[in-house]
């Protein structure tokens, strides 16, 4: 499918039903600019897409979401990272190579190009039709029952997202220049015409960051926001340094974590980039497959994947290793940004007090400590992160609902959801561990 996009600029926008129908330095250009060529270059060929744009409607200026974001709510700017590697050519095609999406998954690949008239490709986003609503991480299970039970049909919908990964980053992937916001128009025109021509109740896009969020309301989109909890690095010169921001009972109750966690033989391997083998992928995969069936029944990602990013991103990758009595016995995976690491699965076949923490949070501060990384993000969920330094930080989704009566449905919960989640977070920041005297203090 193709459709024109913006006939004053040339535009149009297709769709691509596989991410390598889309050249990886296009795609990457556009995903990840930094030292990429500014101007596009002609593409071979062009391929097939979608249709025109729906009336906008503007949120109105006194819904809370437009406000501006509690004391413990990232900036906008703070959730750009010049270099994301989730939305990368090499993480995309990794899913799709290794069968994580695609085929009977759910998760059908329609990713979205917005080409020059020389067909130069000036904007992409990652777009997935999708027949359920599982390995997303912003519910909507509850409007799917509400509207079933109405007479209506739900699936399919369109997802703009990474597939099972909750971690902020641009979806409407624009390359810089010129005609950047006449492209991210395109986008939205192009996804709304997608959702058309498939029948589609709906379009989402998930994890992305303020700027885009408010851009999409503009358009006439609804607005939702979360939360997750994130570690600031501060400047620290070692994790000492950090602990000593701490109030002494949390400082201690961390040295204590860490000293437990080690205490009955175990060791522990930092590895990235060449370190890493098929060995301690073989190792990590059976730690992923035993605590994912334990709290999924099926964990997402084979085998595969594993060893395609190995493969492809091993310079952006951190894997955490332990290792008791001569064997592995648990990893964290994390993948490494420019600004942010980003934790992403963890596993163990062998289950010890506190290890989970040393692996996932406490060794990811470290590294991000001495790499000079802004940021942690450790997923989805977990207060207990509140109580090792880890903030509450605000995400955000966007939602485009064709019928009018689930759009005023789904539009009056977000606006309550919206303002509770407000309320949350000025109580969270209220908890956090660190010294009113220090420089993590509130």
């Amino acid at each position: 499918m193709t459709t024109k996009a913006d006939d004053d600029a040339g535009l149009t926008v297709r769709v691509a039903p596989s991410i390598s129908a889309i050249a990886a330095a296009d795609w990457d250009a556009c995903a990840n600019p930094q030292g990429a060529a500014q101007e596009p270059q002609p593409a071979a060929q062009a391929a097939p897409a979608t249709d025109s744009r729906d009336s906008p409607f503007r949120a109105p200026d006194d819904d809370p979401a437009c406000a501006a974001g509690t004391k413990a709510a990232l900036e906008s700017a703070s959730q750009h990272d010049s270099h994301n590697p989730f939305i990368s050519h090499a993480f995309l095609s990794a899913l799709e190579e290794s069968g994580a999406v695609g085929g009977r998954t759910g998760w059908t690949p329609l990713h979205l190009a917005v080409e020059g008239p020389d067909g130069a490709v000036r904007a992409v986003a990652p777009c997935y039709g999708k027949s359920h609503s599982l390995g997303e991480y912003v519910f909507d299970h509850g409007w799917a029952d509400a509207f079933e039970r109405a007479g209506g049909q739900y699936y399919p919908k369109l997802q703009v997202s990474v597939p099972f990964t909750p971690a902020t980053g641009r979806r409407l992937l624009a390359r810089p220049g010129p005609g950047a916001e006449a492209a991210r128009h395109g986008l939205v025109a192009g996804l709304r015409a997608l959702r058309r021509e498939i029948d589609a109740s709906s379009a989402h896009v998930t994890f992305l960051p303020q700027d885009e969020w408010r851009f999409l309301g503009e358009e006439g989109f609804l607005l939702r926001t979360d939360r997750q909890f994130h570690w600031p690095n501060e400047g620290y010169g070692s994790f000492e340094d950090f602990l000593g921001a701490l109030a002494a009972r949390k400082r201690k109750a961390i040295r204590r974590e860490r000293r437990d966690a080690l205490g009955p033989g175990i060791t522990v391997e930092p590895l990235t980039g060449g370190d890493i083998t098929e060995a301690h992928w073989d190792a990590f995969f059976d730690f992923y497959q035993e605590t994912g069936s334990r709290k999924w029944g099926r964990p997402y990602l084979p085998r595969a994947f594993f060893s395609l990013v190995g493969e492809r991103m091993a310079d952006r990758i951190l894997l955490v290793m332990a290792r008791r009595g001569g064997r592995y016995i648990a990893g964290a995976l994390n993948f490494i940004g420019a600004n942010t690491l980003y934790g992403r699965n963890w596993g163990a076949v062998e289950h010890h007090p506190f290890l989970h923490f040393e692996l996932c949070y406490y060794q990811a501060m470290d590294f991000a400590i001495r790499r000079g990384i802004a940021r942690v993000e450790a997923g989805a969920q977990g207060e207990h992160k509140l109580a090792r330094g880890y903030k509450p930080a605000l995400t955000y989704s966007a939602h485009d609902i064709g019928h009018p009566g689930l759009r005023r449905a789904v539009a009056d919960y977000l606006a309550r959801e919206r303002v509770a989640i407000e309320a949350e977070m000025d109580a969270l920041a209220d908890e956090l561990p660190y010294r009113q005297d220090g420089p993590g203090g509130a």
